[in-house]
């Protein structure tokens, strides 16, 4: 079975060559680009407010432990309930749980990086539950069979033309519908599932400490829709979504809709503190927060690489990317992909088998520079970088390259030993599988400059 890195460098490698992949891409990431420049000017000063922001989530991440549990506190007591998850397999259990004994067959689900990384879709559909994704940008993907593509945007990869195929041959619409009939139809499929799901899902943006609710952001109402009609609502969270404050929202809001779509605000901002209360017509009539762990403590446990914990998931990491832009999001093979997957999924999954992303990186620093909340994203993926050397996770062969190369690099006598022909043998030996099949490899001269330097200066 191939592992990880070759899957990705497999599936990189097919994308990067895909002129059509990478037109559909840079195209939408373009548009997006547009938006982000317009919705910055709702900012008197932007640096302040990513620096308050920083601060905010940094002080939220190092006493996790204290805002959570006046978080679990403040939802039970307005008749909600918490549930701990410590890994994937727990989460699952737990809603399955929930759901058997409401004897449940329907699901609609709002958009959640969450439940994608569990693989919840998957697990109700072996229990014979329908899941249904609302979101439209996820509903598309679940008809192709695919994971989303992007964090913000799962369909960034498709144009509306392969859209409006897909709906074709999954639904029998004409092809030539155009994207507004398209939603039209999508809308009226799911009016029929909201009325009859017995459970609604969701994640969260953010975890409201001090009122003990649950923060939802998204641009359709299908959020909304996905709690307005079932009786049980279960929202399945990352531990990491926390901040102290209802007042944080104030800030955390305009950035995370500038940084993800370019909106000054977007057009649904709902927070839950729990089930209906008495005298109250609307919300289910259960509420459970499931808070996930699933290597989110690992992150934690990190002095420096704790700070990816801060991400907010706006998605700017990922459409500012070199890497991602050419490769896009299925080959990390990862729910989290981009700069800031490429961060956490070794600590999530496994530095052993996922160290090679955080090596997917140009470390040109764009990632850091767009960051909402300062995360110093290039520096963290070269911690991990180091981390997985000083783990022993090298290959012997890379291990003996580096130690030559090292030797040789910090003295001179030793760079220019050997001449050009030993040199140009040991790059093909050592470095031609890694330069790749289109790149020639590059000619070390017969004379390094230091030489040539000596000679027209006629120092000896």
């Amino acid at each position: 079975m191939p592992t990880a890195v070759e899957l990705f460098l497999e599936a990189s490698e097919k994308k990067s060559f895909d002129k059509e992949h990478r037109k559909t891409l840079l195209f939408n990431i373009s548009q997006y680009d547009k938006k982000v420049v317009e919705g910055k000017q709702q900012f008197s000063n932007l640096e302040l407010a990513k620096t308050r922001a920083a601060a905010a989530k940094q002080k939220s991440i190092e006493n996790l432990d204290k805002y959570l549990i006046e978080f679990e506190a403040n939802f039970i007591k307005r008749g909600g309930k918490v549930i701990w998850a410590v890994d994937s397999e727990e989460a699952v259990k737990e809603a399955l749980q929930i759901m058997k004994k409401a004897k449940t067959k329907t699901v609609v689900k709002a958009k959640s990086m969450a439940t994608e990384e569990i693989h919840f879709n998957e697990s109700l559909e072996e229990q014979g539950i329908e899941s249904i994704e609302t979101d439209l940008g996820e509903y598309i993907v679940q008809l192709r069979k695919e994971p989303p593509y992007h964090i913000v945007t799962p369909a960034m990869h498709l144009s509306k033309e392969d859209v409006a195929k897909t709906f074709h041959e999954q639904k029998q619409t004409p092809l030539d519908w155009t994207p507004e009939q398209i939603t039209n139809f999508v809308r009226q499929e799911l009016r029929l599932k909201y009325s009859k799901a017995e459970v609604g899902v969701n994640g969260a943006n953010f975890l409201i400490a001090d009122i003990g609710g649950i923060a939802v952001t998204e641009n359709e109402g299908n959020g909304l829709m996905s709690a307005a009609f079932p009786k049980i609502q279960i929202a399945i969270v990352g531990i990491e979504k926390i901040i102290p404050s209802l007042s944080d929202l104030d800030l955390f809001w305009p950035l995370l809709s500038t940084y993800g779509t370019g909106q000054g605000l977007t057009a649904y901002n709902t927070i839950y503190t729990g089930p209906k209360q008495q005298g109250e017509k609307d919300g289910p009539d259960e509420m459970y927060v499931i808070l996930l762990d699933n290597g989110r403590t690992n992150v934690l446990a990190e002095t420096e690489q704790r700070r990816a914990l801060s991400c907010i998931r706006c998605g700017a990491c990922l459409n500012a990317c070199p890497v991602y832009q050419t490769v896009g999001g299925h080959s990390y093979g990862t729910t989290y992909s981009g700069p800031i997957g490429s961060i956490i999924t070794p600590h999530f999954k496994g530095m052993e088998e996922f160290k090679h992303l955080s090596f997917a990186s140009t470390l040109c620093g764009k990632c850091t520079e767009v960051c909402p909340v300062k995360i110093d994203i290039h520096r963290l993926l070269l911690i991990n970088r180091k981390q997985s050397v000083d783990s022993k996770l090298s290959t012997k062969t890379e291990n003996w390259v580096w130690h030559f190369w090292k030797k040789a690099m910090l003295k001179r006598s030793k760079m220019d030993k050997g001449g050009a022909k030993l040199k140009n043998f040991m790059l093909k030996q050592f470095f031609k599988k890694q330069w790749g099949e289109r790149r020639e490899l590059p000619q070390v001269t017969n004379k390094s400059f230091n030489q040539i330097w000596r000679e027209r200066k006629g120092i000896k």
